[in-house]
């Protein structure tokens, strides 16, 4: 099994990280976060050319997929870069509306995604009752039992504990889309596709918290001399990359094979390896690390939601046993 990115899907990633440093994402990020959504957009509608969104949506509907292990590669770099929004959740959207078998139901919606005109989210029963960013989300979708409706509205925005991940209740009622057996089988699908998503995103904040923790430690100095080179920074850090490359290829793994248990096992290793990767980056910043100033906050934040978001690490092992 290949689990070496292509030299196509090189490039992709490098266009990706080029255009969202050019983009200044953790601007974006520290936006949504105050409720301001408008530099969120504007990185949404770049991700959207670059043809992100369209990596989820059939090509019979205007995407370019599905193609999970581009999804994935993407999703890494939107992690390392901490680009805010509901971009697992709308990943999700599409696989579920696509899977349901409704060519109407799927050309009302697919299309937008797949532009990046459509931003989605939803609540799946079993996953919380939140969806995130239903404040700046197009359409809410909702699943109970084997129902599949729209939103009409939310509730209050809470606040999480990362601050560009706005929690609301959607409100009852709303457009039936679909119901019966298969909107069951559609919403297992597209919780594999956020469980991947996530664990690639989760990845992705790892490696960005790893990437400034060493880049820091080279630069403070204690004794007359960087903390980088004392041993016990450097085991900790030599954990915490071993940590982060042993879940890439399961994370890649995942993506290429799709089957529920990879990805399960994916999600739990990189929730795992991100949260890792931030208790390190905070203990080696110091007090520092604590201040809202400093960008390392954004990804800091970000680590244990991700970690619990679409199934907790016990959760997904579980699945992997079971399984």
């Amino acid at each position: 099994m290949r689990f070496l990115p292509t030299a196509e899907q090189r490039a992709f990633i490098r266009s990706l990280d080029a255009m969202l440093t050019a983009a200044d994402a953790p601007r974006a990020a520290r936006a949504w976060g105050a409720g301001d959504p408008g530099p969120g957009r504007a990185v949404w509608a770049r991700l959207a050319e670059a043809g992100v969104f369209a990596l989820a949506v059939p090509e019979a509907y205007e995407g370019l997929g599905p193609r999970p292990v581009e999804l994935a590669l993407a999703f890494v770099e939107l992690g390392r870069h901490a680009v805010p929004g509901p971009l697992v959740e709308t990943a999700a959207a599409a696989t579920l509306l696509a899977g349901l078998g409704d060519p109407a139901l799927a050309k009302r919606f697919l299309p937008g995604i797949a532009a990046g005109e459509t931003v989605a989210t939803l609540a799946l029963e079993g996953y919380g009752p939140y969806a995130l960013d239903a404040d700046t989300a197009s359409v809410t979708l909702t699943v109970a039992g084997d129902e599949l409706r729209v939103a009409p509205g939310h509730g209050p925005v809470r606040a999480s504990a990362d601050p560009a991940r706005r929690l609301a209740v959607p409100d009852g009622g709303g457009e039936v889309l679909a119901t019966g057996a298969h909107v069951a089988a559609a919403t297992a699908r597209a919780v594999d596709r956020a469980r991947l998503a996530t664990a690639a995103q989760a990845l992705g904040t790892g490696l960005a918290l790893l990437e400034r923790t060493v880049a820091y430690v080279g630069q403070r100095s204690q004794f007359g001399v960087a903390i980088g080179s004392f041993q016990a920074v450097k085991h900790r850090l030599a954990d915490t990359l071993i940590a982060l490359e042993f879940t890439r290829p399961l994370v890649l793994g995942a993506a290429l094979t799709t089957a529920p248990a990879d990805i399960a096992a994916a999600k739990a290793a990189a929730g795992d390896a991100a949260y890792g990767a931030a208790r390190t980056a905070l203990q080696l910043h110091g007090a520092v690390g604590y201040t809202d100033e400093l960008d390392l906050s954004l990804w800091l934040r970000k680590a244990r939601p991700l970690r619990d978001a679409w199934g907790t690490p016990s959760q997904c092992r579980a699945e992997v046993l079971s399984g």
